[in-house]
């Protein structure tokens, strides 16, 4: 945190300026804009709109000198956090404090033979049985679930801390409404990224065997979700689907669960084993990085809320927290994320690597079959939204995973 006075004739020259500019925007008969007499100006510029232009001003300008005086670099793409702490224009006083974004710092640790334990991948007719009855409920295709709550038999990436253990909690790709019942009854309308506080009794043949058989207070997250829904089943509708029998449409059934549990293995995966180089790393970043990310996190829950006829705070007490809790929640994981990007371009750095034309396609086409979009759709609104800086991430993150995948310390199990 960086606290600078400034001198007295940088606020007047800050004052000046801004007048001048506000002066600019006036027009008085006779003259031109910007030269009409300051005394018969000073009346018609708002001490408000004065006032906040001078401070823009004094602030760029002391922050420029303070930060040449100590000789510090900030992180460009980072914007500060400044907090105007005093500003009189008949005093010729300022001060002002600002919280500057460094360069993040980090130090790779051994990515080479990560531990990583991962389910064996399979399909049971039950499963196909179960899943054929969710879509004949629900008619219509889809696999990556973005727009609703957790539903009976969605496949799940869920992360389970127990409350003052620490770390980051662990991961576990489960069917829900098959887990145990307090959490099925908990994980059930959950979102994507929501957190739940509750109270739980393992089951004493639970996977961890530290945690079975123990009540614990534990916070939930929902990492990803995903669902595949096709319609009625029927020898007509199947070959409206170009399907040549209900057994070819089973298999297909077959191959989009498996498809859906690849995904979340993949989610799994990547999660295990970003966690494990993480642990082996040091990183250091400036909380201007994640402070925005986490404070626009919460502003997006307000408006989603807000749609609903809802408050964030009874949003918050819904998922068993309060607002300072989900306040903290939402820091800890914003950090996490952005120390995790970090992470992840350092290896992509590291391993001299870089992306293909095809590979970028090839991202392009997985999110547009998450959100369920043609491809050229997709592409229109990642370009609307500025956000081609997320498909080229997203394409960084799945050819760095892959990598550390393939040289991981691999230990395959049966769930």
């Amino acid at each position: 945190m960086l606290n600078v006075v400034c001198d007295s004739n940088e606020v007047k020259e800050g004052f000046d300026k801004a007048f001048k500019q506000i002066a600019k925007k006036i027009k008085l008969p006779g003259f031109r804009p910007g030269h009409a007499p300051r005394a018969m100006l000073e009346s018609l510029v708002s001490k408000e709109e004065l006032y906040d232009n001078a401070s823009e001003n004094i602030i760029r300008q002391g922050f420029r000198f303070a930060l040449e005086d100590l000789k510090i670099e900030p992180d460009q793409t980072t914007r500060p956090t400044v907090e105007l702490k005093l500003l009189d224009q008949d005093t010729s006083a300022a001060e002002f404090t600002v919280k500057v974004p460094l360069p993040p710092q980090i130090t790779l640790g051994d990515y080479k033979g990560l531990p990583l334990h991962k389910p064996v991948i399979s399909v049971s007719e039950e499963e196909v049985d179960k899943q054929i009855e969710e879509f004949r409920k629900r008619r219509q295709l889809r696999e990556a679930v973005t727009d609703r709550g957790v539903q009976d038999g969605d496949v799940a990436v869920v992360n389970v801390k127990l409350e003052g253990e620490a770390g980051e909690g662990r991961n576990f790709m489960t069917i829900a409404g098959q887990t145990f019942e307090q959490l099925d009854k908990a994980l059930m309308g959950m979102k994507v990224e929501e957190m739940k506080n509750l109270e739980v009794t393992f089951p004493e043949n639970f996977q961890e065997k530290d945690w079975a058989g123990q009540t614990h207070k534990i916070q939930v997250t929902v990492n990803s979700l995903s669902g595949v829904k096709l319609p009625d089943l029927d020898d007509s509708f199947a070959q409206s689907l170009k399907t040549e029998s209900v057994e070819d449409l089973r298999e297909r059934v077959r191959i989009g669960l498996s498809r859906a549990k690849n995904d979340m293995l993949r989610e799994l995966v990547t999660d295990q084993l970003m966690e494990r180089l993480h642990e082996r790393s040091e990183v250091f970043v400036s909380d201007n990085m994640w402070e925005s990310l986490a404070e626009r996190r919460l502003r997006e829950t307000a408006e989603e809320q807000k749609k609903e006829g809802k408050t964030l705070e009874s949003y918050a007490a819904e998922q068993g927290m309060t607002m300072d809790q989900l306040s903290e929640a939402w820091k800890k994981t914003a950090r996490l994320h952005v120390e995790r990007a970090l992470i992840i371009k350092e290896v992509f750095v590291k391993e001299n690597m870089e992306l293909s034309n095809a590979e970028l396609h090839a991202e392009l086409i997985e999110m547009a079959r998450e959100y369920d979009t043609e491809v050229e759709e997709m592409l229109k609104i990642l370009q609307k939204n500025e956000a081609l800086d997320e498909l080229h991430f997203r394409a960084i993150s799945r050819k760095v995973a892959s990598f550390l995948e393939s040289l991981a310390e691999t230990t395959e199990f049966t769930q």
